[in-house]
């Protein structure tokens, strides 16, 4: 009989676009893969995900809600899912399938391997910040292997107390497939130089300072363009931006496949204030694009600031203004050169077959009794 995946996520997009090759790898091994997540069955990444042959199980779940009742129903569904599919080994990804679902797995004694993909706001401040750090210790002692995806969140989980070391492992992100996401010629001729936002429209990707940063460069330099891909996760911007009157800032909507997107412009800004490892800039530079994004885990290890791309200091218009204006005025020769070292860092660095790799030994550890402990 195969042995079950269980793979508990907080959305049907992310486990697609950053975790199907690890699916199918887990066939592969000759396991079966059951996912719970909070789309419906007619969600078109959902669907992808059956296609390939996991088992789909809808678990309803506000990702960002802090309604005590809302997260006690999201356990009670855990449970249901704990008890129909029996799992011999269960994947959780992001912070409240890190919790509940842990919590709920060593209720039935199942093994865990919990990816922490990156330290939200609600860890590190605000009112739930010590209720948070005490679910995430409780979560961490009934876990059997730790991943996280860069240094400083691991190093803030072990200072913290909240992790012993010995659990952990540390990934470089979630990879980037360097065959599907590579470098492709512009299909259409621009002489502006074209920057490129993408991620869910909210105060903490850096919106606010793109958007500042952006109007303030325009009108310096009528050559340059700022795009933003995304959907509006704060209603709040959604009308700052479609009625936006500075036609050098322009809103794509939201794409199928960023690869379109990306191989047109010249350049990916991602103004974060926090990342597990920013995916965003792993796609960009696989494609052959320099980089600009803010000094912080999860970007710093992707740019080596003046080689690949350029840092900034987190929050800072005028920061990021200065950088802005770096490559702006770079010539044609540094700009292209900038694009191929991105390229090659991540061949060297962030392939997403190390993530598999180490995925598939984490997996064959806990499934062996009495070897939980194995260095992975």
């Amino acid at each position: 009989m195969k042995k079950r995946v269980l793979i508990l996520a907080n959305n049907a997009v992310g486990l697609y676009n950053f975790r199907f090759e690890l699916i199918c790898e887990l066939f592969k091994q000759g396991l079966e893969v059951h996912f719970a997540v909070p789309e419906t069955i007619e969600d078109k990444k959902v669907q992808l995900i059956i296609d390939a042959g996991a088992k789909y199980l809808h678990t309803p779940l506000n990702r960002r809600g802090t309604n005590p009742f809302e997260d006690l129903k999201l356990i009670m569904q855990y449970k249901k899912v704990m008890k129909t599919i029996n799992p011999d080994v269960v994947l959780t990804f992001t912070i409240k399938p890190n919790i509940y679902g842990t919590y709920v797995a060593s209720k039935f004694n199942k093994p865990v391997i919990m990816n922490v993909t990156g330290i939200g706001s609600s860890l590190v401040s605000g009112n739930l910040k010590k209720v948070v750090k005490n679910l995430y210790k409780h979560a961490c002692e009934k876990a059997d292997i730790v991943f996280f995806e860069n240094e400083d969140n691991r190093c803030f989980f072990i200072h913290n107390k909240i992790v012993n070391y010995k659990k952990t492992v540390l990934l470089p992100g979630a990879g980037v497939n360097i065959n599907k996401y590579r470098p492709v010629e512009k299909r259409y001729k621009s002489d502006k130089i074209k920057f490129l936002f993408i991620g869910r429209i909210m105060k903490e990707k850096g919106i606010e300072e793109y958007l500042e940063a952006a109007n303030n460069i325009t009108k310096k330099y009528t050559n340059t363009e700022f795009q933003i891909l995304g959907p509006f996760e704060e209603k709040q911007y959604e009308t700052l931006i479609l009625k936006n009157k500075n036609s050098n800032i322009k809103y794509l909507g939201v794409s199928d496949d960023v690869r379109n997107e990306i191989k047109e412009i010249d350049c990916i800004v991602h103004p974060s204030y926090h990342e597990g490892m920013s995916n965003v800039l792993l796609e960009g530079a696989a494609m052959g694009k320099p980089l600009i994004a803010s000094n912080i885990p999860g970007c710093k290890e992707i740019i080596e600031d003046g080689h690949n791309g350029y840092l900034f200091q987190v929050k800072s218009v005028k920061s990021l203004e200065e950088k802005l204006e770096k490559f702006i005025n770079l010539n044609d020769h540094a700009k292209e050169l900038m694009g191929k070292n991105s390229r090659n860092k991540v061949l060297k660095e962030f392939d997403r077959k190390i993530v598999i790799d180490k995925y598939i030994k984490a997996i064959n550890t806990v499934l062996k009794e009495g070897n939980k402990n194995e260095s992975i």
